[in-house]
């Protein structure tokens, strides 16, 4: 049966997510800092809002998908934030990357208000949310959860409910400390098959099917190969989250010796200009480190 949703955040990521959803026969109420982002969903039948809470008014469902913690934290619990409108019953839904504590602090405030905050990261880039292919990892309360999956379907392939509040945003941390130190060794590696005289095209091809064998190498490693550092997933952007891996292992005492190393060297792309250029362009400080030896 369609339902009534609101999606807020309609960028790289959160607009062909709210497609998806509007495409599923569903009514969608959407709203963002700039409304030209939401002008094709708007073309397609959404109706704007000028605010979260005019769009959380009569939704049952509203999902977010922004950049940071004090940016979902201004959505939802903000003077028109979410939760100033949304009727008890509603489930809030957060795509957007942030601190797992500040979303347990924000699933407290929406059960005051008896609603639900779901914590829902996506991993897969944006072809993943261009192709409904992502990976939608979800903490909440379990019913919520079974109530909104058959809309995840809708963006996403692999959908799991990985625990309580926050446990979504933790096992995307989890994620993104393995995709940026693979995407080191793929920068490593090439660079190392450039120095020695090797093509960086024929190598990748010829690991692609052994041990070596990972997402990064197949969709970064050609990119690196042709200096092509177009954005999918910004610098930027796995900075924001590196920061988040840093701040929740400072929290639980975990020591990250690789996932620190790699958010330096980011840095250092960050200073050389390319903080927003796609997260292959750590090639380019890996290529210079190698010319200075």
């Amino acid at each position: 049966m369609p339902k009534r949703l609101a999606f807020i955040g309609t960028g790289i990521m959160g607009a062909p997510m709210a497609g998806h959803l509007l495409a599923g026969g569903h009514s969608l109420v959407v709203h963002s800092r700039t409304r030209a982002k939401a002008q094709d969903l708007l073309s397609r039948g959404a109706v704007w809002a000028d605010r979260p809470a005019d769009a959380a008014r009569q939704a049952e469902v509203v999902f977010i998908c922004v950049t940071d913690t004090p940016d979902v934290e201004a959505v939802v619990l903000g003077e028109h934030g979410v939760l100033s409108s949304a009727r008890p019953g509603t489930i809030i839904v957060d795509h957007s990357t942030i601190s797992p504590s500040a979303t347990r602090r924000m699933a407290e405030a929406a059960a005051k208000r008896r609603a639900a905050f779901l914590d829902a990261p996506v991993s897969g880039g944006d072809v993943g949310a261009r192709n409904a292919t992502l990976s939608i990892m979800v903490g909440g309360d379990a019913r919520a959860f079974e109530q909104v999956k058959p809309l995840l379907a809708l963006m996403g392939k692999t959908i799991t409910h990985c625990g309580p509040s926050g446990a979504g945003q933790l096992t995307k941390l989890v994620n993104q400390i393995l995709v940026s130190i693979t995407n080191l060794a793929v920068c490593e590696a090439l660079t190392f098959a450039e120095k020695n005289g090797l093509d960086a095209k024929r190598t990748i091809e010829a690991l692609s099917a052994g041990a070596a064998h990972s997402w990064q190498l197949a969709n970064l490693g050609p990119k690196m190969a042709v200096r092509d550092y177009r954005p999918g997933f910004m610098i930027d952007l796995q900075q924001k989250d590196l920061r988040l891996v840093m701040q929740a292992a400072q929290e639980s005492k975990v020591s990250l010796p690789a996932a620190s190393l790699v958010h330096q060297l980011f840095t250092s792309a960050q200073a050389a200009g390319h903080g927003r250029d796609g997260t292959q362009a750590l090639f380019d400080v890996v290529q210079r480190l190698a010319a200075s030896a």
